[in-house]
């Protein structure tokens, strides 16, 4: 029997090596047992001549607005599905009147933490499917206990709060034992001069530019614990390749982590606050120092948390959204 036609609007392809990117090449491969899947930055795409999409599923709702309009225009009996990202939730739906029409056209909305449906207006939450990010397990790896490990993922933008990074690293000393790599594209010029500075300032932080996935992947598996101190988030990638690595996670104690971590995980601080992110990391480097056992807690906190973010656990929840009322 024919598969039904998808078709995935994403505003990012693979020369973007961001997260809209990698959400859509692993939900592409994930349905494609199901549907017949196709990844485009817009809808009409040079398919639309046949006419035989069955369904559209559009990433972003400001920056796919014009796809998600177009859809609904031409098809206003085709499923519609709108995923959003944290931008979406968090900023654009508040003032963006593209993004609250996207709200309305969409018969589904899909978002990727537990928390997500809160910030949306009460008149949308009843279509909304809460969908995990998944990824591949990897085996948890022995660490040094000469010092504490520490990786940051996230190009260098003001949502992702780098600045909380480099203001951490200058609070603590080079001979604490604490070691920082920071992997990321310079998308903001001035947040990447300030990256170079703090290198050049702190022999413990180094600042590694973007780095192919798989290559991000080890140093996560590698690191004692992964910093993820965002402003703005819908649901990161990296908290989940933690997990699923055995890698603990600090994370700035705002929704899009909360709903990703659960809100009882002790590896939180406050959104900005380098003080409060040195202070956890000292408490974790007396732990592999055999003075404590922070890093322990949070290693079982996050591995509780892990089955949630399996593949078959991201595939049947997207089934679900998809194959909902239209």
């Amino acid at each position: 029997m024919k598969k039904p036609s998808l078709c995935l609007v994403t505003p990012a392809l693979a020369d973007a090596n961001n997260g809209n990117w990698q959400t859509a090449h692993r939900w592409a491969r994930l349905l494609a047992g199901h549907y017949e899947v196709r990844v485009v930055k817009a809808w009409p795409d040079d398919r639309m001549a046949d006419n035989g999409t069955d369904l559209l599923l559009a990433l972003h709702a400001r920056r796919s607005a014009d796809s998600v309009a177009a859809w609904a225009q031409a098809h206003p009996d085709r499923p519609l599905v709108l995923a959003l990202t944290g931008t979406d939730l968090y900023r654009d739906i508040q003032t963006d009147a593209r993004a609250q029409r996207s709200l309305v056209l969409a018969h589904r909305l899909i978002v990727l933490q537990e928390r997500a449906p809160l910030a949306l207006p009460e008149a949308h939450r009843g279509k909304c499917h809460v969908v995990f990010q998944s990824s591949t397990r990897r085996q948890t790896l022995d660490k040094t206990r000469q010092h504490l490990r520490v990786v940051v993922v996230g190009h260098l933008r003001e949502e992702k709060s780098p600045q909380t990074v480099f203001e951490a690293a200058r609070l603590l000393a080079p001979d604490e034992g604490i070691l920082i790599d920071h992997i990321g594209n310079a998308l903001d010029p001035a947040l990447a001069d300030r990256a170079r500075a703090t290198a050049a300032a702190c022999p413990h932080y180094r600042w590694l530019g973007g780095l192919p996935h798989e290559a991000t992947r080890r140093r996560i598996q590698r690191a004692h614990l992964l910093v993820h101190p965002s402003r703005m988030e819908g649901g990161a990638h990296v908290i989940m390749e933690a997990a699923l690595s055995g890698t603990p996670v600090l994370a700035s104690q705002m929704d899009g982590n909360l709903g990703m971590l659960g809100p009882d995980y002790g590896g939180y601080f406050p959104v900005g606050d380098a003080a409060a992110l040195v202070a956890r990391l000292r408490e974790c480097r007396k732990d592999i120092a055999g003075a404590g056992d922070a890093l322990a807690a949070l290693q079982a906190q996050c591995s509780a948390r892990a089955p949630l973010f399996e593949p078959a656990a991201e595939r049947a929840a997207l089934l679900r959204a998809l194959a909902g009322p239209r």
